[in-house]
């Protein structure tokens, strides 16, 4: 917390360094030469465009499997129901380094290590039970009615699901597709463990430059990430706001 709370400070500040690469002071002014090293830098733009990639793929991959399964979960009566919910959601309660090991046993030998797929996946499975959540509490105020009607009158399934599900769960969707990516952009352990060196996310980068050398580029960074985490936050209470908008219309 103290690393993300100095990170704007340090990341304008020109720290200087000795020959033997140790910071020295006192700081001389502000600056902003680490966002310019940043930009730069082909080693940290490779790592974020990575990030995006898989963040993005992982996240639409998760809105769809996401969105089927809180469909089938809101609509199946059954005295399974809570265990198959447990599953579903069980990624978020699994430490993360135990999920990362058990999927580096089991992807190795289909070969899907050190490729962007295996990282997809993985981080689709970890990301899916926000969307799971998200939407289903989106449909406990939807009238399934709607749907049967919409049946009733000659719609099939997908034009139902288009034009009469999907506009009045799409906040809870945008919500769980935006902490989908959160939550893959800001993942480091499967990273470290699946991932080869053409797949090294910014997270990863971040990790290797504390761990390796000091360089106040790596604030730079994590202001950068501060001010997208700000911005999706920002989404997400602008698309609760607007859920609850829509809730009271439809009373």
């Amino acid at each position: 917390m103290l690393f993300f709370l100095m990170a704007p400070i340090l990341a304008i500040v020109p720290l200087s360094f000795s020959s033997s690469t140790y910071l020295t002071y006192p700081l001389p002014g502000l600056s902003l030469r680490w966002y310019e090293d940043f930009v730069n830098s082909a080693r940290w733009i490779h790592a974020l465009k990575n990030s995006v990639i898989i963040g993005v793929a992982s996240s639409m991959l998760s809105m769809v499997l996401g969105t089927v399964a809180s469909l089938g979960l809101a609509q199946w009566k059954s005295r399974w129901k809570p265990l198959v919910l447990a599953v579903v959601l069980s990624p978020m309660v699994v430490p993360v380094v135990i999920t990362a090991v058990g999927v580096y046993f089991f992807f190795a030998p289909l070969g899907l290590t050190g490729n962007y797929l295996g990282l997809i996946l993985v981080h689709t499975a970890l990301a899916t039970p926000f969307v799971v959540i998200t939407v289903s509490a989106t449909l406990q105020s939807f009238d399934m009615t709607l749907a049967r009607a919409a049946a009733s009158l000659g719609a099939p399934p997908l034009l139902t699901f288009r034009k009469v599900i999907l506009p009045l769960i799409l906040p809870g969707l945008a919500s769980g597709a935006l902490f989908a990516f959160a939550t893959s952009f800001d993942e480091v352990v499967t990273v470290l463990l699946l991932a080869g060196p053409e797949q090294r996310t910014l997270p990863r980068e971040m990790f290797s430059g504390i761990r390796e050398n000091i360089s106040p580029t790596i604030t730079a960074v994590a202001v950068v990430l501060t001010v997208i985490s700000v911005c999706m936050l920002s989404t997400l209470e602008y698309l609760r706001r607007r859920n609850e908008r829509l809730k009271g219309n439809a009373g």
